[in-house]
């Protein structure tokens, strides 16, 4: 998808400007807690470290702290342009190790461009970080200052623009090798750019197997022979006694071509010279050296890697850096070695050939993916990358003896890298992407609010998942669309009190409701309502979904639907479901905006319709029934029996469903109570559906989760209803009727 220049700027500057911030971890509210973080209460601490320097780990956040350090010389295709022009990069840098690895990160931008002050530099700040990653440095100097620095400190250091790309190519380069039927001991390798990527590639394949005689490394003046003069030591390690007149002839009958170099290098004339099955990795980014196109025109055997994310097998940075960095960091690595590295790209390249999970696929379009040509790598977004690579490194960190920390239960391990990933997050993405594959008609009451419109723009033209249908005065929508300086094509714009449809909705709404109070004149009146009209197109099909309630009371959209499209038979009761995401976990709250005081067979249906709606999201539900009581500690109180006995009856009715109580709020989600002092429970690992055993509890939970913390509430999701229709809050932003309105898709497509 193209950026736009206003795009990028925006996002770079409104609001708090940059991309990152530093957020305190513990409390500092009252007057005690400032005690406890400064003075006095940090002596503690600090008198602890002082006795023993390794507690350092256990009192700061130096364990999880990383060091990005540019000076501004090799700014991803910018070149040196300086360090602050660098700092919206090193910024992005930590932004990537956050999201993929939840590693917190300074970025240090040095106006410098000796090697030696840079070193001397960053020696000093060792106290502060658990490792450095070295960015954007220009060859030769990059060498000489990861060297010296790896030397002369105690924590890992890692120049991600040598070996980040060395890690990727080369599981890309072992799988190649794989489908291509080839040994890396006979593959003869052309490797042009002899920078820092191109030199850390050509050491790291060879440590992978290629022989370093069969690498035939291009610099801007040519091969890279014995018979030069003009060559760094760093070059010279890959001069061959072989000399190559040119790209052309190098190229005849070679096996690999590795491209860190600038665009349109290669011609096609070139791959067709290449042995059987040629391995191409154009990487200069933007720009290939040869673009995807012309190089597949010429060779229906080609093996082709880019940078790029709009083809087959992007060699991407971020599969390597931050899962690097979280292994070693796990550890207390002192170093990330050659043993570490190809660790990371073993793992890699076995990832790409287990099955890919329906998350990825969905996160890529629905595009499936197998190992093959066309995937030899995991793309970006799999999230498996994390809990495969981490433990990989850490592994081989404890194995070479450069750990000071054990890892004694991997398993337990690669569950905690889950968490910190927040990898039950990806929920709303996940729904997105199903919504992409079958897009619905989605009215809008509210058609003529801004946050609706903008919505709604948004899901038909960027996501395109939805059709939108606005509800309202016609002239008061357009003219509103005008101001916001959207395309009005995008939308269906009914008017109520326009429409041809009004009259045949009219009649049958008054046939319907006609025993039930409702006469002629206000069965015309009360269909002229958007809420009304709205429920009735979805009804009558005109429609898919129903979302409302942004400019009205809860009561005024659910009325209208229960008495138009009424609840699903086979459920037989509407209940209310939020989504609440805390500490990087998602919870599931239900019931919490319809059903005052539930009884045992209605809390058991709220389960059900729970636990079925979690599925959607690709989240196993594990039900936990909430009361004042934990597993009878309370005896013979109606309260907990109703709770009880709506457990015995989820049981009978859906054994497939994890489901247990009664139980207290604390024992449903701190995983130690369950396990440690109720073993005999069904749920182990702590509960994500919370069914609440009356509105007042749901409602209360869900609201101060809300206001008193960073947890992100979306919803209500409206469960058991015939159709999709979900009421928004009144406050709701425009992510949020997104995200209902993906959901509502959904909803809508297995219905």
């Amino acid at each position: 998808m193209a950026i736009r220049n206003k795009e990028a700027l925006e996002y770079h500057s409104l609001g708090r400007p940059g991309k990152i911030e530093v957020k305190a971890t513990k409390p500092c509210f009252t007057s005690r807690e400032l005690s406890l973080a400064y003075t006095p209460g940090v002596a503690e601490p600090c008198r602890e470290i002082e006795k023993n320097e390794d507690d350092v780990f256990k009192y700061t956040a130096k364990g999880n702290l990383v060091g990005v350090v540019s000076n501004g010389t090799a700014v991803l295709g910018l070149g040196d342009i300086g360090p602050l022009a660098g700092k919206p990069v090193m910024e992005g840098k930590g932004v990537l190790f956050k999201r993929f690895a939840d590693i917190d990160v300074f970025d240090i931008e040095l106006d410098s461009k000796d090697p030696d002050e840079i070193i001397n530099t960053v020696k000093v700040l060792e106290p502060t970080f658990g490792g450095i990653n070295l960015e954007d440095i220009k060859a030769p100097e990059c060498f000489k200052i990861e060297e010296e620095l790896k030397k002369i400190m105690n924590i890992p250091v890692f120049h991600d623009d040598q070996h980040g790309t060395a890690i990727i190519s080369c599981a890309a380069l072992i799988n190649a090798a794989e489908i291509a039927n080839k040994k890396l001991e006979d593959l003869r390798v052309v490797v042009v750019g002899a920078g820092a990527a191109g030199i850390a590639c050509s050491k790291l394949y060879v440590k992978a197997g290629i022989r370093k005689e069969n690498i035939a490394m291009f610099d801007s003046k040519g091969h890279i022979h014995s018979g030069r003069d003009n060559l760094n030591p760093y070059k010279r390690e890959f001069a061959t006694e072989k000399a190559y007149s040119s790209l052309e002839e190098a190229m005849t009958g070679a096996d690999v071509f590795v491209g860190l170099s600038k665009p349109n290098l290669v011609s096609q004339d070139m791959v067709k010279s290449m042995n059987h099955h040629p391995i191409i990795f154009a990487l200069a980014n933007p720009d290939p050296e040869i673009t995807y196109e012309d190089a597949k025109a010429v060779r229906d055997d080609l093996i082709m890697a880019t940078g790029r994310s709009d083809y087959p097998n992007q060699v991407n940075n971020v599969l390597g850096f931050p899962f690097i960095f979280r292994g070693a960091l796990d550890v207390r690595a002192t170093a990330i070695n050659d043993e570490m590295k190809l660790a990371a790209v073993r793992a890699l390249a076995n990832l790409a050939k287990e099955k890919v999970p329906d998350i990825v696929i969905q996160a890529y379009g629905g595009e499936e993916f197998s190992f093959g040509s066309d995937y030899i790598i995991p793309k970006p977004f799999d999230p498996r990358v994390l809990w495969k690579v981490a433990p990989a490194v850490a592994k081989a960190a404890i194995e070479t003896g450069v750990a000071r920390r054990q890892i004694d239960n991997w398993l337990d391990y690669e569950e905690e890298l889950k968490e910190r990933l927040g990898y039950s997050q990806e929920i709303i993405r996940v729904m997105i992407h199903k919504a992409q594959k079958n897009p619905k008609k989605i009215v809008y009451p509210d058609g003529e609010d801004d946050r609706i419109i903008r919505a709604a723009y948004h899901v038909a033209v960027h996501e395109k998942f939805a059709e939108p249908i606005l509800l309202g005065n016609k002239e008061i929508i357009e003219n509103k669309i005008e101001e916001l300086n959207l395309d009005k094509k995008y939308f269906t714009i009914i008017d109520p009190f326009t429409s041809e449809k009004t009259d045949q909705y009219y009649k049958e709404f008054y046939e319907l409701r006609q025993r039930k109070g409702v006469t002629k004149n206000e069965a015309t009146k009360l269909i002229r309502r958007v809420n009304y009209f709205a429920s009735m197109m979805i009804r009558n099909g005109d429609a898919d979904a129903l979302i409302g309630g942004i400019s009205r009371h809860y009561p005024y959209t659910i009325r209208p639907a229960l008495q138009c499209v009424g609840p699903d038979e086979n459920i037989g009761l509407v209940s209310g479901l939020y989504i609440v995401i805390s500490n990087r976990k998602v919870y599931f709250f239900a019931d919490t905006t319809v059903n005052i005081n539930p009884n045992s067979e209605e809390l058991a249906k709220i389960a059900i319709s729970s636990a079925d709606m979690v599925k959607q999201f690709d989240i196993t539900p594990k039900v936990a029934f909430l009361s004042f009581s934990n597993f009878g500690s309370v005896k013979d109180h109606p309260e907990v029996a109703k709770v009880r006995g709506a457990v015995e009856i989820i049981n009978k009715l859906r054994p497939d469903i994890i489901a247990d109580g009664e139980m207290q709020a604390d024992t449903a989600v701190v995983p130690e109570i369950l396990k440690n002092e109720f073993p005999f429970a069904k749920i182990q690992g702590g509960a994500n559906v919370l069914v609440f055993p009356d509105l007042n509890s749901g409602n209360i939970a869900y609201k101060l989760f809300a206001r008193l913390t960073d947890a992100q509430v979306i919803g209500p999701i409206l469960m058991g209803m015939k159709k999709p229709i979900h009421v928004l809050q009144r406050n709701s932003s425009v992510d949020d009727i997104i995200n209902m309105t993906a959901i509502a898709v959904v909803e809508a497509s297995k219905k």
